[in-house]
């Protein structure tokens, strides 16, 4: 299993939520919430010490969703999210260990990528599909484009700085396969277990990228 797996549902979903769950508890009603929003998909990221856990609850109950595990910044940490469930691992950099351990166990990896060094490691990965972070403060769509102009392969998962408002310009260039933001499922609302406006934001985001 590599990148190209799961290329149909990056292309059908377009936005990949990425979530911070600071107790297990919230797992199960978070996912039932982006799922019921139309997005059946979420990075679980290793920001807590419930990342684990929350990965093998969604994954056992759940396991129509699509889960992956965000900020895996070692093999240990792939190690554990690929033991818990996660069909997918995601790092904020270029990390060879990881990508290696991934590719061994075949598992679909994201490595963090920003500049053309960290776009041709991704490459002799045979890795087509790389994560962009933090896609704000790195110059956003406009890097993205420049980076696209010598790399015509490469395809781009922006993360950090994503928002309702900014959305349908990252998806609308075709060097982008989809992108990444917490704006819908923000850790106050998590915390506040408000899941039902994060179902109706994980809603209005759909809407967003089929307008």
């Amino acid at each position: 299993m590599n990148q190209t797996t799961l290329l149909p549902q990056l292309e059908t979903y377009k936005l990949i939520p990425v979530i911070k769950i600071d107790h297990v508890d919230d797992a199960l009603p978070l996912s039932d919430a982006l799922a019921a929003g139309g997005l059946p998909v979420a990075e679980i990221t290793f920001r807590t010490e419930a990342a684990v856990e929350a990965i093998r609850k969604v994954t056992s109950a759940r396991p129509e969703m699509l889960i992956g595990a965000g900020t895996i910044v070692n093999v240990e940490q792939a190690k554990r999210a690929v033991d818990a469930g996660a069909s997918f691992l995601v790092s904020p950099g270029m990390n060879r260990a990881v990508i290696e351990f991934s590719i061994e166990n075949n598992v679909p990896v994201f490595p963090g990528a920003c500049t053309p060094t960290e776009i041709m490691t991704a490459m002799e990965y045979d890795l087509n599909i790389v994560k962009f972070f933090p896609a704000k403060q790195y110059g956003g769509l406009s890097t993205i484009k420049a980076l696209s102009a010598p790399f015509p392969s490469i395809r781009f998962m922006p993360t950090g700085g994503i928002s309702e408002t900014n959305l349908t310009e990252f998806l609308a260039f075709s060097g982008v396969i989809a992108c990444g933001g917490s704006f819908m499922a923000p850790g106050k609302l998590i915390n506040e277990k408000n899941f039902a406006e994060i179902q109706a934001l994980t809603a209005k985001a759909v809407s967003i990228i089929h307008s």
